[in-house]
């Protein structure tokens, strides 16, 4: 398994092969993907899992999704996380490295025995599946994933295209950043061809509740400039949570509004669970979120990344600034 340019021979021979290893086992599918799943994790594992039970194969999907995606999946199609893995399961690992077992939500992938196919599209990923299709050239895993539909030959179906057009709109912010290419549009072109419904995707998408209005109130009241006004941040905690009536589920889309501010070149949400932070991180041009985040011991992709520290908030901040200061040294040393 290697990483492989978009249409080139590699990459279709390890297509081939994670829908031959599919197609050959004949227990059950547990398809899982990251904690905190988006738009990407939620899309894949839904148009895989589909497209594998239309070939009436067993597939066991244990994920959460998250609130503002819940419209998305039927009642009872996700599963609960697993306490033991099925006999003769095999693993399929969705938009993220399966190398990275704590990163990996529904199930324990440390006590997996059995064989794991890998699809994600991160460059930090170790590539170290039974077989797998790692592409960090597309913006996001459900192009791979339709790709290993085809090559399945499973049915096409709105309900198989529509979760797959959802992580192509969420991580390419509906088509808008520098990583959506040409071939991009084609991905886009056969899901909407294969009826996926992507005016009522943007329309789910749009809605909000209440309680999201009035934490970003809170939130906006933390926010600040720094480093000449290059990086904007915020914070938010449990406090401001219960103030608002909200949950953690309310923050994920955030960060995309600080990224929005004029003059910056990285936003920075703060998740300060008291003992523990979680940072979001986006940036534009040259400057380099996944660089930051792998300083703190996260990842990502350049202009997406995050990192979790177990560490209050007034030391991760420390460490934050430094990975800052950094890369934007790193960058003006480039630029001159």
């Amino acid at each position: 398994m290697t990483s492989n340019n978009a249409g080139s021979p590699a990459y279709a021979r390890d297509v081939q092969a994670v829908a031959a290893r599919l197609l050959a086992h004949e227990g059950p599918v547990v398809v899982l993907s990251h904690e905190n799943p988006d738009g990407d994790a939620l899309g894949s594992v839904l148009g895989l899992t589909r497209a594998l039970r239309a070939l009436g194969r067993e597939v066991v999907a244990p994920m959460e999704a998250p609130r503002y995606l819940r419209f998305l999946a039927e009642p009872d199609e996700l599963a609960a996380p697993l306490t033991a893995w099925p006999a003769g399961a095999l693993a399929a690992v969705l938009d993220v490295d399966n190398n990275d077992p704590a990163r990996v939500a529904g199930a324990d992938l440390g006590t997996f025995t059995g064989d794991v196919l890998n699809l994600d599209h991160h460059g930090t990923n170790l590539r170290r599946a039974t077989a797998g299709v790692v592409d960090p050239s597309k913006p996001a895993t459900t192009m791979m994933v339709a790709d290993v539909i085809d090559a399945l030959g499973a049915p096409w179906s709105e309900a198989v295209a529509t979760p797959l057009m959802l992580g192509l709109k969420t991580d390419t912010g509906s088509f808008s950043f520098d990583s959506v290419s040409a071939e991009t549009f084609g991905y886009a072109a056969r899901l909407r061809a294969h009826g996926a419904r992507l005016g009522w995707l943007g329309d789910q998408l749009a809605q909000n509740s209440r309680s999201y209005y009035l934490l970003l109130r809170e939130v906006l009241g933390t926010m600040e400039f720094t480093h000449g006004g290059r990086v904007v941040m915020a914070r938010v905690d449990d406090a401001m949570l219960a103030r608002a009536g909200a949950t953690w589920e309310d923050v994920e889309s955030y960060v995309g509004l600080l990224r929005s501010a004029e003059g910056t070149v990285l936003a920075v949400m703060v998740k300060d669970f008291g003992d523990r932070v979680k940072l979001s991180l986006r940036s534009r041009g040259p400057v380099s979120a996944q660089n930051i985040a792998v300083a703190l011991g996260g990842g990502g992709h350049v202009p997406a990344a995050g990192a979790s520290r177990a560490e209050p908030y007034a030391q991760v901040r420390r460490d934050l600034d430094a990975a800052i200061t950094a890369e934007l040294a790193r960058v003006d040393a480039q630029a001159n």
